[in-house]
């Protein structure tokens, strides 16, 4: 059962991290660089399939985090948890309100939808960056506890 739950954490972790460092460092540039009302078009079209994937896999990893920390007694686990587990209220609270502007219905104007899409991209990279420290952390933890599971006592 550790096995497995050492595994999902990492796991989620790379997910989520790998899923946003994308969209942060690909996705979000390309699109910008289509114009502006291809851009809203399509971070409109992107939205509502990326977050259900997205929250899930920081859930999941935040809660495999802390049951690892449980479970092994290594608080690294639960830092990674938290690092990534982060986005959700950072997103929550930071990142809504300019995806509500976004996805409403009325369009914003074209110099208005640029500055929010500048603004979604710069609140997104704390995202990714939480998601990649927290992925680093969760490695860290992974390794330390192969290392220790391999010693021999003397």
């Amino acid at each position: 059962m550790v096995a497995i739950i050492e595994a999902l954490a990492p796991g989620s972790a790379a997910l989520f991290a790998g899923g946003a460092l994308y969209v942060s460092v690909v996705e979000h540039p390309a699109r910008m660089r289509a114009g502006i009302p291809v851009a809203l078009a399509q971070f409109r079209q992107m939205y509502p399939l990326a977050a259900p994937w997205q929250a899930s896999s920081a859930a999941i990893c935040l809660v495999t985090g802390i049951i690892s920390t449980l479970l092994t007694g290594q608080w690294t686990w639960a830092a990674g948890g938290v690092l990534v587990g982060a986005v959700i209220p950072f997103t929550l609270l930071a990142i809504m309100p300019t995806n509500h502007k976004l996805l409403d219905a009325r369009a914003p104007a074209e110099d208005q939808a640029a500055r929010l899409l500048a603004r979604w991209a710069r609140l997104h990279l704390v995202r990714s960056l939480l998601g990649a420290v927290g992925l680093v952390v969760m490695a860290a933890a992974a390794v330390r506890g192969h290392f220790d599971a391999t010693q021999v006592v003397q």
